[in-house]
């Protein structure tokens, strides 16, 4: 009977750190659930709102639920994460007490079966000599039989509660695999949502919370877009006006504010058969400033990567505002509602003097559409390029 109690004892104890679990992690369900539930709703929100006419009010509501995302996704992780460190600290109680209690049971156990295993060996014969009747001889010998069959079944109980301890020991493996990824994913979340609170604040201070100022950025980036579109396709008026040797000059940067620009900058780009090509390939090494990301020299703007031979159209030091592609500005700024793909490099020099990075034919241009832009082209035959320069005068 004591053997029976002990077997039903341990199986009760194993399915009760079994039940506890699952409540357990069915709370955390429910509560992870209902923030995804709700995060759903958000983002189901923000397409709707991307779908909408531009409007400082509405591009304002789109961050604000972007903002929300964000924030429940972390209370998701968190959840998440204080979720595993409970099943952590429960795995770990579990396999202490099982591993006591299995040494000390195997012990026990592998002492019974010697032991059973013994008194097995006995003759039947010396058995029945030993007993006073026949009688006694068949009780003496269904009782070993009983006590060798509830030997084998309780160390069969136990190799099945190893089991489980080993199955649990590599469940607290995985969870702290899994508690390791959620902390990283939850320190790049805050990271986001710090980016978004930070993209909001921009646009109010850029826009000064008025709906015009938004509405003329806006339309200052459509003119400008497609003015360099239309430049890029011959659209514009041009002259042709001489040869150009390396580092010469050819124009002077406009300061200020001027048509589609808001102020200083040079929009320069490189281009074969009336398709852009990144400036970087071609630019040599200079002495510079990364301005392009959240800040001067905050290390989350465009890449400035520069592997070529060809001199600037600058003088250094040179001050890189906008890179080539899919910039820091167009994830975080106003312009990603304007354009996907920037299709040259915002720069500013030490001066406003403007150069040919390489020999070639120089052209004068203008593009007319809200206003006139101004822009020179060089030709360079040798190597069947075209370099553009924006935003300045002759």
């Amino acid at each position: 009977m004591k053997k029976k109690f002990l077997l039903l004892s341990l199986a009760a104890l194993t399915l009760s750190f079994i039940f506890l679990s699952v409540i357990k992690r069915e709370v955390k369900a429910d509560q992870i659930s209902d923030l995804q539930g709700q995060i759903s709703e958000y983002e189901r929100q923000i397409v709707e709102l991307e779908k909408q006419k531009d409007s400082l009010t509405q591009q304002i509501s789109l961050m604000d639920r972007q903002i929300k995302v964000t924030s429940l996704k972390i209370s998701q992780t968190e959840a998440q994460i204080k979720s595993l460190e409970k099943e952590i600290v429960a795995l770990s109680g579990k396999i202490i007490r099982l591993d006591g209690s299995l040494d000390y049971l195997s012990k026990v156990l592998l002492s019974r079966v010697a032991e059973t295993y013994k008194k097995g060996k006995v003759d039947p014969f010396f058995l029945l000599l030993s007993s006073k009747n026949f009688s006694q001889f068949v009780t003496n010998l269904r009782f070993l039989q009983t006590v060798q069959l509830h030997d084998r079944e309780m160390l069969l109980a136990m190799e099945k509660t190893r089991t489980s301890y080993d199955e649990q020991k590599q469940l607290k493996e995985k969870a702290q695999a899994d508690l390791e990824k959620l902390q990283k994913q939850l320190e790049a979340q805050k990271k986001q949502l710090d980016v978004q609170i930070a993209d909001r604040k921009r646009l109010l201070d850029e826009t000064k919370g008025k709906e015009a100022n938004f509405q003329k950025l806006l339309a200052s980036a459509r003119a400008e877009l497609e003015a360099i579109l239309g430049i890029l396709e011959g659209k514009g008026t041009e002259k042709e006006v001489k040869k150009v040797s390396e580092g010469e000059r050819i124009a002077s940067l406009i300061p200020g504010e001027s048509c589609n620009s808001s102020g200083t900058h040079l929009h320069f780009m490189i281009a074969r058969d009336n398709q852009t090509v990144n400036p970087f390939s071609f630019l040599k090494n200079v002495d510079s400033e990364n301005c392009s990301g959240s800040s001067c020299g905050s290390g989350d703007g465009d890449a400035f990567n520069p592997a070529g031979d060809w001199n600037w159209p600058l003088s250094p030091k040179v001050k890189l505002n906008q890179g080539y592609g899919y910039t820091w500005a167009i994830q975080h700024t106003w312009v990603g509602r304007i354009y996907q793909f920037h299709n040259g490099i915002d720069i500013e020099g030490s001066s406003l003097e403007v150069k040919a990075v390489k020999p070639g034919t120089l052209y004068l241009g203008s593009y007319v559409g809200n206003c006139v832009l101004r822009y020179v082209r060089v030709r360079h035959e040798q190597d069947n390029f075209d370099t553009y320069y924006l935003h300045v005068n002759y």
